[in-house]
């Protein structure tokens, strides 16, 4: 199945989310630019409510390292609102408690998808929660 448009990148963000390691970050990263969609992942780990602002943040920086986005007020409010969003998918299995895992960000043309993949619970006792937002800005 050929994917277009937001499903596609929706795919990628969720895809490089689930990267293992740094090295297999690099080579999505470099695989995906190649079909000329642009990516970052981040990792992140803490408690999840105290820790909303500090996922977003994370995630709008290293949109803006890797180049997914500009540093203009439309494209770092897309990556905030998606990451907000992904992150209210699942908020019914994190409230009070601590979530460990990582943020892929994708963005091709005028879509941006963010996707958080995370293990929440304690100790060795995790669920397993992924959520996904999408926004779409001027690709100019």
């Amino acid at each position: 199945m050929v994917f277009h448009g937001s499903r596609k990148v929706a795919r990628v963000a969720i895809e490089m989310a689930m990267t293992e390691t740094r090295e297999q970050e690099k080579e999505y990263k470099t695989k995906f630019l190649n079909d000329g969609i642009r990516t970052a992942a981040v990792d992140y780990g803490g408690d999840f409510i105290s820790s909303v602002n500090r996922i977003i943040e994370r995630a709008v920086v290293a949109a803006k390292r890797e180049g997914v986005i500009k540093e203009v007020h439309a494209d770092e409010g897309a990556v905030a609102g998606a990451t907000r969003e992904a992150l209210s998918m699942i908020m019914p299995k994190a409230v009070g408690l601590n979530v460990g895992g990582k943020i892929g960000i994708a963005r091709q043309a005028d879509h941006i998808s963010v996707a958080v993949f995370f293990g929440v619970g304690l100790l060795h006792l995790d669920e397993v929660a992924i959520g996904l937002g999408h926004r779409a800005v001027s690709s100019n």
